[in-house]
């Protein structure tokens, strides 16, 4: 990832002072700031707070707290219990557990999250043409995946193209700030627009392709992603716009059989209120919604493309 001109990762590991190191995701577009764990337990919060956000940089991150953690198995526990609905984080854990939270295993693990993106950006930017505009929603780039993407990959690669980006601001978190801030780093042409304005743009012929990213995706393909990301695959259907999901093998969840059994994670209602002074009586904030597999046209994954259309 491209931040001020040089390469930089959303989190890495500092070797002498035994922390992990992350891009505090809370604080940009407006402010670069770093956040250090020097234990699992900060590791958990910042997982939990949205220091760290993206299904594969969520897996990564945890991974390192696995190493962190005294007692591997109450590590594995307190991790888990962070955020329900990314498959990722539960992979990621099952992982270390497996290879005893040993740091070279932490480092195999994530090094082998950012191949898996950069092929995913190698296969779905085959599917990008000259001039295409596409439309994503939430922020599935190098700061949720620690490097290239998962929907952002694909755009990466063909960069060249002359491509244009409708990116969703995606409330309430407006994670399409980040998306924003990161495309502006690479030099892509886009424009942040309101969630409820991508029909508007679809419906007059100005987007000619959708890529989300996903943090959980049923043994029959469902899709469980950022919240609006259902309406915004009814849309495109309706509107004969193709529909990709761009997400890497360990966030299908093959233990599940559809996406009705993905738990979907309710945040604060302070996400939903914080920017108004009026406070109503009952707030409701799922983090996610499921998009079912019939609204996809196909999954990018680093050893291929599903097409499901």
């Amino acid at each position: 990832m491209l931040v001020e001109g040089k390469n930089m990762r959303s989190l890495w590991w500092d070797e002498e002072e035994k922390t992990l190191n992350l891009i505090d995701q809370r604080m940009l577009p407006f402010q670069l700031k770093i956040f250090e764990a020097d234990s699992a337990e900060k590791v958990a919060y910042a997982i939990k707070k949205m220091v760290v956000r993206g299904a594969p940089a969520i897996g990564c991150a945890a991974a390192y707290g696995m190493v962190m953690g005294e007692d591997i198995e109450k590590t594995a526990r307190m991790l888990k219990r962070t955020r329900p609905t990314a498959h990722d984080l539960f992979y990621a854990v099952d992982y270390m557990v497996e290879h005893g939270g040993e740091l070279d295993a932490a480092h195999s693990y994530v090094e082998d999250t950012i191949e898996k993106c950069r092929r995913i950006g190698r296969l779905g930017g085959k599917l990008i043409k000259q001039g295409d505009k596409i439309l994503t929603h939430c922020n599935a780039g190098a700061l949720a995946t620690v490097d290239w993407g998962t929907a952002l990959s694909p755009l990466r690669m063909a960069k060249d193209r002359d491509i244009f980006v409708w990116v969703d601001e995606t409330r309430p978190r407006l994670q399409g700030l980040l998306t924003a801030w990161e495309l502006e780093q690479e030099g892509i042409k886009h424009a942040l627009i309101a969630d409820n304005a991508a029909g508007h743009f679809m419906s007059r012929g100005e987007v000619d392709m959708v890529i989300v990213g996903a943090d959980r995706i049923a043994s029959n393909y469902d899709v469980a992603n950022k919240i609006g990301t259902y309406e915004k695959a009814v849309l495109a259907k309706e509107n004969g716009i193709p529909f990709y999901v761009a997400a890497p093998i360990s966030t299908f969840d093959y233990t599940i059989p559809d996406g009705g059994k993905i738990k979907i994670e309710e945040r604060d209602a302070e996400e939903v209120t914080k920017i108004f002074d009026y406070v109503p009586s009952d707030i409701r904030n799922p983090a996610f919604d499921v998009t079912p597999a019939e609204y996809v046209t196909g999954i990018i994954t680093e050893d291929g493309l599903i097409r499901l259309d």
